[in-house]
């Protein structure tokens, strides 16, 4: 049976973003083509950051932070021998999970969902809300948290 964990925590001095950062470079720079400076911004440190272990090996990762009145869900990565295996949305419920437990006056929880993601997205309470935008020259449209009973 395959052993999963999920380490959260916050700022790029742990040495546990590293292995973070090393998901994020495969899959968004290398596999996506998105620019290393514009998947590494001035939010690092700020950011709650998760790395998702699958018997000791980091697969998978993802961050939140505040935006305003507003918490944004992002970077999530799962390296492509570990996909379509449930992780993600594992994954993604327990990133959910951390932002119920922590979220001040009930703030709207949001992210931008590539295409392909959207049904994933779509089974753990996201809404596709608004119109199609590209971001890092990538297809995406904004979901919102809409599943307040999860």
């Amino acid at each position: 049976m395959d052993v999963k964990k999920i380490k959260r925590f916050q700022g790029v001095d742990d040495a546990l973003f590293s292995k973070c950062r090393s998901i994020r470079e495969i899959v968004f720079i290398v596999e996506q083509e998105v620019e290393e400076d514009e998947e590494f911004d001035e939010f690092e440190d700020s950011s709650y950051h998760f790395l998702l272990e699958v018997n000791n090996e980091a697969i998978g990762t993802a961050r939140w932070r505040r935006i305003g009145e507003k918490i944004k869900l992002e970077r999530f990565a799962i390296l492509k021998d570990y996909r379509n295996k449930g992780l993600g949305e594992f994954l993604v419920r327990e990133v959910v999970k951390d932002v119920l437990a922590n979220r001040k006056n009930k703030e709207i929880m949001y992210l931008h969902a590539q295409l392909k993601a959207i049904p994933l997205y779509s089974r753990c309470g996201f809404k596709q809300v608004g119109d199609l935008f590209l971001e890092c020259n990538i297809k995406h449209y904004k979901m919102v948290y809409s599943n307040e009973s999860f």
